[in-house]
């Protein structure tokens, strides 16, 4: 007889009592504290502060011809050219073009430092972004962030390239605006002085209107994640919508986003054609000035031809560019990094440990003192429960009040759209309700402890999660953590809900399951049924869980769970479920009614009409051959 089997090493579990869509919890270094942009950028760079370094000292020498491009031709020209010497002349250029040697050699041995820094940021965001989404979900805090798609795809590669490119761009743009100042001022201080005003003032109006760069490009990122928290649900949900007649709804919906999104776009790109002022107040303006002044000031003998052109390359191929940088990458690239990284760092810290669920108060005449959280056995009792996706919505649950005993077998149905699904996530504690409570074993749902939750509960939703490694470890994910699992449990659970041919087709137990996306949806559902019956789960919750089966194997696989000690919630995809089940919950939008199948097919049109559908229109007919969906 085969012994007991330790189904580990095997990924993290989630924080949800959700049993079988685990996310994998990222490791959180706490790094990344919130409070800005800036503290996270500084968070993100911190530990790469030697590859910076480095990078700069490479970019400091990567100057020298900037630096000294002006003083080598000004003497090129007065020393050589203009002096009957061009042979001096030519020796002087070639000096200059060994500082470009100079500076192709910094160039290469800068980007190996620049790579140490970019390439590291994208993996450290994707984890600060997936560990704060996951956390805030999992704490029940917050609804599933859809809007966090765009900060986990957009956002973070915006982050990855921008930094990038302003640390190929900044480092040289600074060290270029200072070297060719301070060569103009080597050369000429009175001319440097003159050039240090309008560049001054370029400054200035570039410092204001950094400002409005910012605040627009701010709204177009805040634009962006409305367009995407909006359309996602909506493009989940198009079976919802068409079923609910929201086709109008839904498009003007949709298409209010995009329009807020084009507006944005349009401000944004009317505000950066102002940076072009900056670049003619800091450089064209300078320049035109001393090409204007220059026959005089070589006639009074203030200047040099030489000296003339020499400032003129100062201005023309230092300041022009510098400025044209500085506008461009630092008006562009810089603000978009700016503003995302404020936005990522508003984001991306999980939020601190929530307040403690309160206790409901003891009966008037009852001990005073209230015993650990912990519930007292595993029924469910739903008091005013309601819910909707926002404040001004149509509740898809409202006013529920049901109990649900303990080792019950409940079905739920009604017609699609109608908020079963719904109903499922506030029954396991995934979504908060809005109005009433969840009540497991006498406790709040959001009081009860999380290990405990997670012990108690399990959901299998439509779409089962199958991960990469053994057949055994996905059927013993939900056993509890460094316990061993004994083979015989989950092939008894596999043999219960009918997937001991798949396992045998896999190879057994020991089998790798190398690519989970070449099983099909049914098979995956399969192992995910296998997976909760061999669980310590006492309530159970299928949403659609079979909806891949046909319907002889979902027949065994509810028998199996029905059969099995604990609650068994059906939501049900075939109106057999409800035959099969001990009660029925109907749903239909305004009232919810129970009784059991015979008793709601006497006294509810829907009801009936729903069975009548099932059965191919006859409702004390048989179902036909191919069951209807």
């Amino acid at each position: 007889m085969p012994g007991p089997s330790l189904t580990r090493p095997r990924p993290e579990r989630d924080a949800s009592p959700s049993g079988t869509v685990p996310v994998k919890a990222l490791p959180y270094d706490g790094r990344f504290t919130g409070g800005g942009g800036l503290r996270l950028l500084t968070s993100l760079l911190r530990p790469r502060l030697r590859p910076l370094a480095v990078a700069g000292l490479w970019s400091v020498v990567e100057a020298l011809p900037t630096l000294l491009s002006g003083l080598l031709i000004a003497t090129a020209v007065d020393r050589g050219f203009l002096a009957g010497s061009p042979g001096t002349g030519l020796a002087w250029l070639g000096l200059l073009g060994l500082t470009m040697l100079v500076q192709a050699a910094a160039v290469r041995m800068m980007f190996p430092a620049l790579a140490a820094v970019v390439e590291p940021l994208r993996d450290d965001l994707v984890t600060a972004v997936v560990t704060a989404t996951v956390t805030r979900a999992a704490e029940g805090a917050q609804p599933p962030d859809t809007a966090a798609v765009t900060r986990l795809t957009e956002q973070v590669e915006t982050v990855r390239n921008l930094v990038s490119a302003l640390l190929r761009s900044t480092r040289a743009l600074g060290v270029s605006l200072v070297a060719a100042l301070g060569g103009l001022l080597l050369l000429s201080p009175p001319l440097a002085a003159v050039v240090a005003v309008p560049v001054a003032v370029a400054l200035a109006v570039f410092a204001r209107l950094l400002r409005v760069l910012v605040a627009r490009q701010r709204a177009l990122i805040l634009a962006d994640e409305e367009l995407t928290g909006q359309a996602t649900p909506i493009l989940a949900g198009l079976r919802d919508v068409a079923a609910c007649g929201a086709r109008r709804q839904a498009h003007a919906t949709v298409r209010a986003a995009v329009d807020a999104q084009v507006t944005a776009t349009h401000a944004l790109a009317w505000a950066g054609l102002s940076r072009r002022l900056v670049i003619a107040l800091g450089a064209h303006l300078p320049l035109l000035a001393l090409l204007i002044a220059a026959r005089p000031l070589i006639g009074n003998g203030h200047l040099s031809a030489g000296e003339v052109v020499g400032a003129a390359t100062y201005l023309a191929t230092g300041l022009d560019p510098a400025l044209r940088a500085l506008t461009g990458v630092v008006g562009g690239w810089g603000v978009a990094l700016a503003v995302t990284l404020r936005r990522l760092g508003e984001t991306v810290t999980p939020p601190g440990p929530s307040a403690p669920a309160t206790v409901p108060p003891p009966p008037y005449g009852a001990p005073a003192t209230v015993a650990a959280a912990e519930p007292v056995g595993h029924g469910l009792r739903l008091d005013h429960l309601g819910f909707a996706y926002a404040p001004q919505a149509t509740p898809v649950v409202r006013d529920l009040d049901l109990t649900i005993a303990e080792g019950e077998h409940l079905a739920v149905v009604g017609p699609s759209g109608i908020g079963k699904s719904t109903l499922s996530m506030l029954l396991t504690g995934l979504r908060r309700p809005t109005e009433g409570r969840v009540l497991l074993g006498g406790l709040p749902i959001e009081a009860v402890p999380e290990h405990r939750l997670r012990s108690l509960m399990a959901l299998v939703p439509q779409e089962a999660y199958v991960f990469t490694g053994t057949v055994a470890e996905n059927l013993a994910y939900l056993c509890p953590e460094g316990t061993w699992v004994a083979d015989e449990r989950l092939e008894a659970a596999a043999e219960a809900v009918g997937a001991r041919a798949l396992v045998e087709r896999l190879g057994g137990l020991r089998a790798t399951i190398e690519e989970p996306a070449a099983l099909s949806a049914g098979e995956r559902q399969l192992i995910a049924l296998a997976r909760v019956h061999a669980s310590p789960a006492r309530i159970v919750v299928l949403d659609e869980a079979t909806c891949h089966l046909d319907p002889a194997a979902e027949l065994r696989a509810e028998a199996a769970f029905a059969a099995r000690e604990g609650t068994l919630i059906v939501i049900a995809h075939r109106m057999s479920s409800a035959g099969r089940a001990g009660r029925v919950l109907l749903m239909d939008g305004t009232a919810a009614l129970t009784g059991s199948h015979r008793e709601l097919t006497a006294r509810s049109p829907l009801y009936a009409d729903l069975v009548g559908h099932w059965r191919g229109g006859d409702p004390s007919g048989h179902r036909p051959p191919e069951d209807s969906r």
